[in-house]
């Protein structure tokens, strides 16, 4: 092909692709061109203009957060026992308020050895006409003495509640002082409950199950922390298999 003949092919390339190479060039310098053809110059523009995700979910710069950020989420969800402490610090205020504004309340609560914890109540009051209330009068007893232990989860947990004194017998109070009702247990639980409520539910069933002050010293109900956890988990274990059933009477 004759040099006038080439020239004519590059003229009509360029034409046809629109290449801004300066008439006259020589066409084996297009390649170099600062431009190109389009088809080079969009294959520039995306690989100019696309770029691989920074942080890509899963790899190590995606949890890569700084200190304070962890900090932060740590903080912002209260741990239990400081939810535990808070809510028994408000009900032990409310109720200690309540019982000095009343010259004869119907419970007191102290601490045990001044522990958040463990409390002490006192139930002064019980129905007068009941058989638990004559024995109270006729013996001599001015209240019913309790204990409550609260787990590291309360309030989204029961505390565990027993008797210390006198012992009864009936009225659902069981082995150690343990006590039988289903607001105590973990299933029937909620935490919207509150120690009142609790020492009240308590004041009506002992009297609705005829509890009696046991008076024979022998063959007593065993009255202590260990026997009254046994007995505890013994009830809990029983209702959960066969379902909240009151028992009968005669079981105390």
């Amino acid at each position: 092909m004759s040099v006038r003949s080439k020239g004519k092919v590059s003229s009509i390339f360029r034409r046809i692709f629109g290449s801004s190479n300066k008439e006259g060039e020589d066409p084996s310098k297009a390649g170099t061109s600062s431009n190109g053809s389009p088809a080079r110059r969009l294959l520039r523009g995306c690989r100019d203009t696309v770029s691989p995700a920074a942080n890509p979910p899963g790899s190590p710069g995606f949890a890569n957060t700084k200190p304070g950020n962890k900090k932060c989420q740590e903080t912002s969800t209260p741990s239990n026992k400081t939810v535990r402490t808070r809510r028994l610090m408000k009900e032990f205020r409310d109720l200690q308020r309540l019982q000095n504004s009343r010259l004869d309340p119907v419970f007191t609560v102290e601490l045990v050895d001044d522990n958040l914890f463990e409390w002490q109540v006192k139930l002064h009051k019980i129905d007068l006409e009941s058989p638990l209330g004559n024995d109270m009068t006729e013996l001599g007893v001015s209240f019913i003495l309790l204990n409550l232990v609260f787990p590291e989860n309360f309030p989204f947990a029961p505390p565990f509640m027993r008797v210390i004194s006198p012992r009864i017998e009936k009225g659902f109070v069981m082995e150690g002082g343990a006590i039988c009702m289903e607001l105590l247990t973990p299933r029937g639980w909620a935490s919207a409950y509150t120690v009142e409520a609790v020492i009240m539910q308590f004041a009506a069933s002992v009297v609705k199950g005829q509890g009696r002050i046991q008076r024979k010293t022998k063959g007593q109900k065993i009255f202590n922390k260990r026997a009254a956890e046994e007995s505890f988990r013994s009830l809990v274990k029983t209702h959960e298999k066969y379902g909240w059933v009151t028992p009968s009477l005669a079981d105390g």
